[in-house]
């Protein structure tokens, strides 16, 4: 049988007008942009939005942020000062003729601009109007900055992780991604509602309801009655049964997840610091005291030899890898997560692809992160633009073309 095909289209003729920067609008829109939606980016015409021009551990390939770069493929770019009458009304002509507008603006910005849902809609009735913000468009925290690391620290993300202390980030944008990844998906369901009901409709996700649904498991078992308290060390959470968590070997650390003490006792030859541990019902009364008692009986294992041992008797466990070591884990390879695409500056670049799979076919890279207004003049046009006024509002620096 012949394998499907590598660009799958399944988000075919719909068109979305995005005014995305940072992590939590591009990423959104570029997962419907991977599954074939034809996004059209609004962006700043002079230097472009802060994506552009920064990344994290100052990582620019051939001067080309890494940060952009892993954020905003599959789309065009169309630079558009917002600031003037000119180019707000070019706004408003692009998002007429859109399925889906997107912003995560701070509320109040497309309010201003006159790009709010009641000013698009009133034009377009059956308009999905989008947005992502900190904290929410009516909120009383609505002017303060969402950022991932301060969500995270406001809903208990930050307190609650790690042994106990200071408090522990998450080691990477939790909160932005998985609000991104909600936004995604209200947007499809938004669709799937127009598509049976002819309904356009506004829909919403903030950073705050983004970080407290990654804590569902946690914020369920405290909000019916637990008392949470972090581990002092070892364990890895505030309500799991020992030995969740994470344990030296000599030569790295291991992870051991949700297995009975028992077992590994067995796979462990019976040694007699876990004998006053083998009842089940004090995995979690005794938790640590478990922990503890078992944490020196690994040290003498190297990680691969504990690993073998472990899965042998079926307990659930894994290495602590770094980056470089996850991408050579057998499993890594198999899934093939990375995608390579050849940009005219960067050169070659490697990110993280699209992470579903579909037996119809793959999502291609058909655009690579674009040049700053690289598609100011094509999408102008399609918009009913003559190339003379389109020239005209670029000596005027309303738009950039290229």
């Amino acid at each position: 049988m012949p394998p499907p095909p590598a660009d799958l289209r399944l988000l075919d003729g719909v068109r979305i007008v995005a005014f995305a920067t940072f992590l939590i609008g591009p990423a959104a829109v570029q997962y419907l942009a991977d599954m074939g939606a034809d996004v059209i980016k609004i962006e700043e015409p002079s230097r472009g939005p802060h994506e552009r021009h920064w990344a994290g551990a100052g990582t620019f390939v051939n001067g080309v942020s890494a940060f952009f770069l892993m954020s905003n493929r599959n789309m065009r770019s169309v630079a558009i000062d917002l600031k003037s009458d000119a180019g707000r009304a070019a706004a408003l002509d692009l998002c007429a003729g859109a399925d889906v507008v997107v912003s995560n603006f701070r509320p109040e910005v497309m309010t201003r601009l006159g790009l709010d849902y009641a000013t698009l809609s009133a034009r377009k009735p059956d308009l999905i109007y989008a947005s992502a913000s900190g904290f929410g468009v009516e909120s009383p925290y609505r002017h303060l900055p969402g950022q991932d690391l301060i969500l995270q620290s406001m809903t208990g993300l930050a307190a609650m992780t790690g042994p106990a202390g200071a408090p522990i980030a998450a080691g990477a944008a939790v909160v932005d991604q998985h609000a991104a990844a909600l936004l995604a998906m209200g947007i499809l369901a938004a669709l799937h509602h127009r598509q049976a009901t002819g309904e356009g409709q506004q829909l919403e996700t903030t950073m705050v309801q983004a970080a407290l649904d990654l804590q569902s498991e946690a914020y369920a078992l405290h909000l019916n009655g637990a008392k949470l308290a972090r581990p002092e060390r070892t364990l890895a959470t505030a309500y799991h049964e020992a030995p969740y968590g994470f344990y030296a070997v000599s030569d790295g650390y291991i992870a051991l997840s949700m297995s009975p003490i028992a077992r590994i006792s067995e796979a462990l030859g019976g040694p007699p610091e876990l004998a006053p541990y083998l009842d089940p019902t004090t995995a979690f009364s005794q938790r640590q005291e478990i922990a503890d008692a078992l944490a020196p009986l690994l040290t003498r294992f190297t990680r691969d030899d504990l690993l073998a041992l472990l899965r042998e008797h079926g307990i659930w466990c894994a290495p602590v890898n770094d980056y470089a070591e996850a991408l050579e884990d057998p499993i890594v390879e198999w899934l093939d997560p990375v995608a390579g695409f050849t940009h005219p500056q960067a050169g070659e670049v490697r990110v993280v692809k699209h992470p579903i799979t579909y037996g119809t076919g793959s999502f291609a890279v058909r655009q690579v992160p674009a040049e700053l207004g690289e598609h100011t003049r094509e999408v102008l046009a399609e918009a009913g633009y003559t190339d003379e006024r389109i020239d005209a509002l670029a000596r005027e620096g309303v738009v950039r073309v290229v």
